[in-house]
């Protein structure tokens, strides 16, 4: 498969993450609203997605290296597009926050897989700029969704914003049935069982580089989550944004993102990714340092957007290197790799991140607070 071939299909996998998130944000809360919940409710419909999209990776990624990459992608494509549509006929949110959990253990299929397929073919300075290349395509998602959602605001409510989503689901299932060869050859898959995926996470974990990488992605996920999860309230109740004024400053951070990865992708040969790495996290916690002076300081809303685009622009200089340096000695075992570090990175923010919202509330100082405790801890890590 070529490069570009590859980016193209691996970015749109990518992208379920984003997806499942951010076509959705601008009606969050809209959707309390209509289902006669609160707001901390609605924001663990989010929470439930995450936590699906980080356990499910700790089956989809061990099943990867035994049976192939392409089966049981195809498989977590279709259940998510089915699972979009339970999600748009849930009368109640109980039903709704099961859906969007078992809707995260579909989609987590197509992130981890999306790793793992990255390590078969590249390693090095090159799977950096792949994945910095993969940035192009699957950082699009969140810079057209919360777009393409507040305009959708306007015809539909949230539950046909999940149709939407299943349809998705089922052009990505299409686009991984005539574009995507497997990548991991038959003598380089395990027999299975629970001993050797045991064996295979005890490599990984016993690799200090991955232990620093997955400790700092972990922490990063925390301040990533409270920036999603928060910003929706923040901007549009506290600032007074519009749903659709909303998706144009969440797509601002997005772009910020892109612009971050595509750096990476320009010095990273170079400087080398360590070096990349620990330049992007350590700017990552300046620019959480500068949103939290902003937010106590009571100015309006321009700062608190252009301090969230700094977050994101130096969140993505430093995240291709660290997924990059974390699969570096784990060709044979890069689904198990890629399934730990993704549980790290999307359990613990959908965990903390409602818990800070429940003390402080949900309000910028809150969340300038949390996602700057996060950042520093991902520094020290790092």
């Amino acid at each position: 498969m070529g490069t570009l071939r590859a980016m193209l299909v691996l970015g749109m996998l990518e992208a379920f993450g984003p997806l499942s998130m951010d076509l959705y944000l601008p009606q969050l809360p809209q959707l309390a609203a209509s289902l006669g919940t609160t707001e901390a409710l609605g924001q663990a419909t989010m929470s439930a997605c995450m936590i699906g999209l980080g356990l499910g990776q700790l089956v989809a990624g061990p099943l990867t290296d035994r049976f192939g990459r392409r089966r049981p992608l195809m498989i977590g494509v279709a259940a998510f597009a089915a699972l979009s549509v339970l999600c748009a006929l849930s009368p109640n949110i109980d039903l709704l926050l099961l859906a969007r959990f078992l809707q995260g253990l579909a989609g987590s299929a197509g992130i981890v897989i999306c790793l793992a397929v990255a390590r078969d073919q590249f390693e090095g300075a090159e799977l950096s700029r792949m994945l910095s290349l993969l940035f192009l395509v699957s950082g699009t998602a969140p810079i057209i969704a919360p777009v393409v959602g507040g305009q959708l605001a306007r015809v539909m409510d949230w539950r046909g914003i999940f149709w939407v989503l299943g349809g998705v689901g089922v052009a990505l299932l299409l686009v991984v049935v005539l574009a995507l060869p497997e990548t991991l050859d038959p003598q380089d898959r395990h027999a299975g069982g629970v001993r050797e995926l045991v064996g295979h996470g005890g490599g990984v974990v016993r690799d200090r580089l991955f232990l620093a990488v997955l400790c700092a992605g972990a922490a990063g996920g925390v301040a990533f989550f409270t920036y999603l999860s928060m910003s929706p309230f923040v901007l549009q109740e506290e600032f007074g944004l519009t749903p659709q004024g909303f998706s144009l400053a969440f797509a601002a951070g997005a772009l910020a993102n892109i612009a971050g990865s595509q750096t990476s992708r320009l010095v990273v040969r170079r400087w080398g990714p360590l070096n990349v790495y620990l330049g992007g996290i350590t700017a990552t916690l300046l620019a959480t340092a500068a949103f939290l002076a902003i937010a106590l300081a009571g100015t309006g809303p321009a700062g608190v957007i252009a301090a969230l685009a700094g977050f994101m622009l130096c969140a993505g200089v430093g995240g291709p290197n660290g997924q990059a340096l974390a699969l570096t000695h784990h060709r044979a075992r890069a689904g198990t790799a890629s399934a730990l570090l993704g549980v790290a990175t999307f359990l613990f923010g959908p965990v903390l991140a409602p818990v800070a919202a429940g003390i402080g509330g949900t309000n910028a100082i809150t969340m300038a607070l949390t996602m700057t405790t996060a950042a520093g801890i991902a520094a020290t890590a790092a």
